[in-house]
């Protein structure tokens, strides 16, 4: 079963009680507290707009350890060839509006609205959202956006307008000082990485650690 969030009291159900796909509660808000509680306990919002907030917890949890992510030839030479410029926290706001604004299979319309965005780039200018950004010719050709709770990097989405962007801005990622980064719920791409399964145990241990 889900559960509905009292609107006055900072509180979550044991993220063990969510519905087999991960559903744990609906309502509530997007407030800089709430959300940091959130992915603390390992729940993130995930709505469409008109819905109201719908708040997750999968029982597996799609995951990258940077030490295993698959780097191919080809993207080792782009890398080494430095195709691309890659910075961190420049362009947030350019990045989550990408972000949403980029066709997805099988998706109609984007799960970022602009309440999402408003909230999260909150975070990023109280510190907590980071991004990495793509460039190329001076341009923004991918990036990604994320919060990092103690040595995980949770991310919430990536954009790519030009080949290998995405994958860059991921294994860039995967070089700075984290244990792992939390992909929520698996796709091909990211399989494709190197992402892997985890019990919600397993992913808990590591996001609590200090």
């Amino acid at each position: 079963m889900f559960f509905r969030l009292p609107d006055h009291e900072m509180v979550f159900p044991d993220p063990a009680l969510a519905e087999e796909d991960g559903l744990l509660a609906i309502g509530g808000d997007l407030s800089m507290e709430r959300l940091l509680l959130a992915y603390s306990n390992g729940i993130f919002p995930w709505f469409s707009e008109g819905e109201p907030i719908l708040w997750y917890s999968p029982h597996q949890r799609c995951v990258i350890y940077p030490d295993r992510i698959l780097v191919s030839k080809s993207m080792k030479k782009v890398l080494r060839d430095e195709v691309f410029k890659i910075t961190v926290n420049t362009a947030f706001e350019e990045v989550i509006l990408s972000c949403a604004k980029t066709p997805r299979k099988g998706q109609d319309g984007t799960w970022i609205t602009n309440e999402m965005q408003a909230a999260y780039i909150n975070l990023h200018k109280n510190g907590f959202a980071h991004s990495v950004e793509v460039w190329l010719d001076e341009q923004l050709v991918g990036g990604l956006y994320g919060l990092k709770v103690n040595r995980v990097f949770c991310g919430e989405s990536m954009f790519s307008k030009v080949s290998n962007a995405s994958k860059a801005a991921l294994i860039y990622l995967s070089k700075l000082n984290i244990d792992l980064i939390d992909c929520q719920l698996p796709n091909d791409h990211l399989l494709s990485l190197g992402a892997e399964m985890i019990e919600r145990g397993v992913y808990m241990k590591v996001l609590q650690a200090e």
